[in-house]
């Protein structure tokens, strides 16, 4: 029987909704914690989306290392949608040679810092849930932080992509500057020391940045400049070549 393990963590996430983006694409926060009682309906087995998932060979994080913690900010309401995107979706997902990459990261992590863990918010997304989200944002200041479906999705939709964050011992997520999911340029990895002389960002969230990037890109994965949390394996094309569109 496959259990996934409920985190007795509390992290600080972005609840909102399209009213609060303002002309920078920026949003503030509201009531952002949440814990692992919103969890309380993740099953014990893998529901049929998730079977389905399986069945393309796409590996659950979860079975990798026990030391990798996973949250899925979309099974819950406390995103930038403001509310459940995924009903059936409750484990992380990812591509075989793509969930390797993580374990080696991971592995690289605890070498570095034994003190450390890497937690995943979102994994394999389907295409179904992509339209949601950019019909949201199509239109606004947020469609730049979103795939548009319509061009092929993201690499998300292919489980080829993963959004990863640091915990310490307490089961705490170190602070990067900007919750998860936040819409603006401090969430930004192109112009960070910029950022840092202004004190939008301060330089020991900058070297947490810089550390979960060092071990994520010696592992394979690749940056993107809007979002310090997001990791792809391979470019959208590649990801098109090589793997099946999740729908």
């Amino acid at each position: 029987m496959k259990k996934i393990k409920t985190l007795g963590i509390t992290l600080l996430i972005s609840c909102v909704t399209l009213i609060s983006c303002n002309q920078s694409g920026s949003y503030p926060p509201a009531d952002p914690y949440f814990s692992d009682h919103d969890y309380a309906h993740i099953q014990e087995e893998p529901s049929l989306k998730e079977q389905e998932l399986e069945g393309l060979g796409l590996v659950d994080v979860a079975t990798l290392d026990p030391g990798i913690m996973v949250q899925m900010v979309y099974a819950t309401p406390y995103n930038f949608m403001g509310k459940v995107l995924y009903h059936d979706i409750t484990h992380a997902y990812l591509q075989s040679d793509v969930a390797q990459k993580l374990l080696n990261a991971y592995k690289a992590l605890k070498k570095l810092r034994p003190d450390l863990t890497l937690i995943v918010y979102d994994a394999a997304r389907p295409l179904s849930i992509q339209h949601e989200m950019w019909d949201m944002v199509k239109g606004t200041a947020w469609d730049y932080y979103v795939a548009n479906p319509a061009k092929g999705g993201g690499v998300h939709n292919y489980g080829a992509a993963v959004d990863v964050a640091l915990v310490d011992g307490t089961g705490k997520a170190l602070d990067m500057g900007t919750p998860y999911d936040y819409f603006g340029a401090e969430a930004n990895t192109d112009k960070e020391d910029e950022l840092v002389k202004k004190g939008r960002i301060t330089p020991r969230e900058l070297e947490s940045r810089l550390l979960l990037r060092k071990i994520m890109t010696e592992a394979g994965f690749i940056t993107v400049k809007s979002e310090w949390w997001h990791f792809n394996s391979c470019s959208r094309e590649e990801a098109a070549r090589l793997y099946t569109l999740i729908e």
